[in-house]
């Protein structure tokens, strides 16, 4: 069994869906975690509770990713609360689906490119600056920046982005022996716009006949490559860009 003992992880978003689900996973293999929310803090205050009960140290930190202040405020917080930063998991972000090319707004071109884009840039550009040698940083993207889809040109535009930063980063500081790595669900069930059961149901029919396995992905299965990726399994893998979609062509 992969062990995270002794490790401090910061994962972005991570008071519900995919980021709760890696912040669990990391504490139950003995990580210490540092959560961020930046409005829901109910969620945020449930998953405490959870690693609470793991015997694990743990603190909440309300940040908008959108704003580079904040990130530092994040980062500066884990480090008072415990010293040191091993693991970074890059996740925080919105979706947008269903928006033609010719509908959507500067608006919204705006708040995606700001919090999926530049979040990730400025998370992990604190994340260079304050990891520890051997440390691990995970951005979490998705498949749409593969496999493009109709009515998403703005939320897989604003997801593909960092995944240039991974690899230049990953160029960069290798010679700490940290790793820069993305991971690339398919749309992930009971978690951002699949959270509730009937949501776009048309949607959810089109990805689920794309796929091999006939699912969506769950919140596990990405969970079980981050894990992965902070452990010592993944040394030497850098600057790669794993998906995790079941064969799925879309």
């Amino acid at each position: 069994m992969n062990s995270l003992k002794n490790k401090v992880a910061i994962i972005t978003g991570s008071g519900r869906g995919l980021g709760k689900a890696i912040a669990e996973r990391y504490a139950a293999l003995g990580a210490d975690i540092v959560l961020n929310y930046s409005r829901d803090k109910t969620s945020a205050d449930e998953v405490e509770a959870n690693i609470k009960a793991m015997g694990r140290r743990v603190i909440s930190v309300q940040a908008d990713v959108s704003k580079v202040a904040n990130i530092e405020h994040l980062f500066n917080e884990a480090l008072h609360a415990f010293g040191k930063i091993d693991i970074v998991v890059a996740n925080a972000g919105i979706e947008m689906v269903e928006t033609p090319v010719v509908d959507f707004t500067e608006e919204q071109f705006d708040k995606l490119f700001s919090i999926n884009a530049k979040g990730a840039y400025f998370t992990m550009q604190q994340a260079a600056k304050h990891i520890e040698n051997n440390g691990r940083i995970i951005y979490i993207a998705s498949s749409t920046t593969t496999f493009p889809v109709p009515g998403m040109a703005v939320y897989g535009g604003s997801k593909t982005t960092p995944r240039y930063m991974v690899d230049v980063l990953s160029k960069e500081i290798g010679h700490k022996g940290v790793t820069v790595n993305s991971i690339i669900p398919f749309a992930v069930d009971h978690s951002g716009i699949f959270a509730e059961e009937n949501s776009y149901p048309e949607l959810r029919r089109s990805l689920i006949d794309s796929c091999p396995m006939k699912r969506l992905a769950e919140v596990e299965d990405v969970a079980n490559v981050a894990e992965f990726f902070a452990s010592d399994l993944s040394s030497f893998v850098n600057g790669q860009h794993l998906l995790v979609n079941g064969g799925a062509t879309q």
